[in-house]
């Protein structure tokens, strides 16, 4: 059946071989054609020389999840032929480098394989083993753009954007394409049944991904303070925002650097740097993963009783201990809400998308003032590494940061005494002072058991009050936290609630639900403590789809602690293998539930 921007491609390749920059020349070709476009990296956490995978989704409807299907596969690792052409769905294609015999028995009836002798025209063709690998992987570029109808005139002109007034590389680069471009059209029928059209969906709308997008957040924050240790998949969230920093947060009279970078020796060590940062003001903020939370949560603890600001970017990936580094999954929920020992409870905000990476990386810093607490993003590899098509970013020129209820020297020098952890205003959240600013202001910052008036303490009855009032600025936050995104279609009496990354695969979901006759209610939280609206979302309904990708249910957990939800009304979709969320496993997961009665 013909389709038009209906397709999915994904391209198995060999790390390290210039793969990274033909992928993202087609991504960007269909993107520009107008055609909503988004990818997805499935790379090794090795060495070079290891099978790396990218998908690319062309969906005329704007979906952003990954596809649960694959209609082209350019099987470009012979190591990995086999599986790759196992995963192609039936009546899709298969493109092979047909310079070396393959094997007949991994034929397929139900799919067409096309063999085009990349190797040996490059090798034909142009001069060095390097440019030959590279080139290669330039030609099958040229491929599909036949096989798809892809605009040769938008490919010219992003490599000339790509190489500037380096001529030589621009004719090499089209010279490769028109390789493998004029072979596919000598050889094969262009275009496919399946194809790409022009289309006015772009419009307005930015390809990035999540860590470039929270990088830019922080800055645009405030945040002049950034320590961290590498840890993937976090790592280029601080490169991005160095970036950004170098380019915007230097003065240009005196070239000062308005800005600090730290890579700490640690992550216990980075977290400390940014309360010690932040204790003096500065908007300061680490981004990490699994197993950096689990070495910052001392320290977390700390922050959260001698209530100091920190912001945490956790690009949650596959756990436990080292796990897979380079996929994605959402495991990290509770060890965040509760991280450190004690009676310990933090703030965390779920982004959907890079988009939204931007907008709570300005809200986090302003929660975790207002509030003087850690508040922690929870983000994922999927969002935070891969490329998602978002409308273009809006800022107001007129933000300014909510420094929250800091005293100044003024209003310092008119009080008869300064109290650190008195409750003031009745909604448990304290004045503080900045280092420095008067004499009045000055108190002692400890961990150990201290009373409202910042004394030590081992009194029973002072301890108690210091904790139970933290349990008044808990309440505090869930009144001003981010409301929950909800969507009624109808009255129904069942429902899918997710988080984050989630979010893409489950409205796809609904929407294919709703072509079944299958209608439910949406509820996607984004912050934790949840508000009143995720509370009354549950209790409305008679049985809630709880899509999230780990093993044990954490978000389910969460819901049960903190609203009290009913757990029989809880069903679990757990998706957990490390691979991004599709809608159709939700999909499947549904109807199962429903053929097994946990619908009303």
């Amino acid at each position: 059946m013909a389709k038009t921007n209906d397709v999915v491609i994904k391209i198995a390749t060999v790390n390290g071989t210039g793969s990274a920059s033909a992928n993202g020349l087609l991504r960007k070709a269909i993107f520009r054609m107008g055609v909503p476009v988004v990818g997805k990296n499935y790379f090794p956490s090795n060495i070079q020389g290891l099978p790396t995978w990218y998908e690319i989704r062309v969906t005329g409807d704007g979906y952003q999840a990954r596809s649960d299907r694959l209609d082209i596969m350019v099987a470009m690792n012979a190591q990995t032929y086999a599986q790759d052409l196992a995963e192609v769905s039936p009546g899709g294609w298969l493109i092979y480098d047909s310079t070396w015999p393959r094997s007949k028995l991994l034929d397929r009836d139900d799919i067409s394989v096309f063999g085009v002798p990349l190797s040996r025209m490059c090798n034909e063709n142009f001069d060095g083993a390097r440019a030959r690998i590279l080139m290669k992987n330039i030609a099958y570029v040229g491929v599909v753009a036949a096989l798809l109808d892809l605009d040769l005139d938008i490919i010219t002109a992003l490599l000339e954007e790509t190489f500037g007034d380096k001529r030589h590389l621009i004719d090499s680069n089209m010279q490769a394409i028109r390789l493998g471009y004029d072979y596919a059209h000598a050889n094969f029928t262009c275009p496919l049944p399946m194809r790409v059209e022009a289309l006015d969906r772009t419009r307005g709308h930015i390809v990035i991904d999540g860590n470039t997008a929270a990088g830019l957040g922080c800055m645009y924050a405030g945040a002049t303070v950034g320590a961290w240790y590498p840890i993937t998949p976090s790592t280029s969230l601080m490169d991005s925002f160095h970036a950004f920093c170098r380019q915007y947060r230097v003065e240009p009279e005196t070239g000062k650097r308005t800005f600090c970078v730290i890579q700490a020796e640690d992550e216990l060590a980075a977290i400390g740097m940014v309360l010690g940062a932040s204790w003096n003001g500065a908007r300061a903020f680490t981004p990490t993963s699994g197993p950096g939370i689990s070495l910052m949560s001392e320290f977390l603890g700390l922050a959260y009783y001698a209530e100091i600001p920190a912001v945490v970017f956790d690009v949650q990936r596959t756990g436990p201990s080292t796990g897979m580094p380079t996929r994605t999954q959402q495991s990290d929920i509770l060890s965040c809400a509760y991280a450190s020992h004690g009676d310990t409870k933090h703030v965390l905000l779920f982004p959907a998308d890079p988009g939204e990476c931007f907008t709570m990386a300005v809200q986090s810093f302003d929660l975790a003032e207002r509030l003087q607490t850690p508040v922690l993003v929870l983000s994922d590899l999927d969002i935070g590494m891969n490329d998602w098509m978002i409308p273009a970013f809006e800022w107001d020129d007129n933000y300014v940061p909510d420094r929250g209820k800091v005293l100044g020297a003024e209003e310092l020098e008119k009080m008869d005494k300064f109290y650190r952890y008195l409750d003031v205003d009745g909604d448990g959240i304290p004045y503080r002072t900045l280092p420095g600013v008067h004499p009045k202001g000055s108190y002692f910052t400890r961990g150990s058991g201290h009373t409202k008036y910042g004394n030590y303490t081992e009194d029973a009855s002072a301890y108690q009050d210091v904790v139970d009032r933290l349990l008044v600025k808990w309440e505090t936050a869930r009144g001003i936290l981010p409301p929950a995104d909800i969507r009624y279609s109808r009255f129904n009496s069942a429902a899918v609630l997710t988080v984050g990354s989630g979010n893409a695969a489950c409205v796809e979901a609904l929407d294919r639900l709703a072509a079944q006759d299958v209608n439910l209610n949406y509820c996607r939280v984004r912050a934790f403590p949840f508000g009143d609206d995720v509370r009354e979302f549950i209790a409305k309904h008679d049985v809630v789809y709880i899509v999230e990708q780990n093993r044990d249910a954490q978000l389910r957990t969460l819901l049960m602690l903190d609203v009290d939800a009913d757990p029989t009304k809880l069903v679990s979709l757990l998706h957990y293998n490390g691979i991004p969320l599709n809608a159709g496993f939700v999909v499947d997961g549904v109807l199962d539930a429903i053929s097994r009665g946990r619908a009303a």
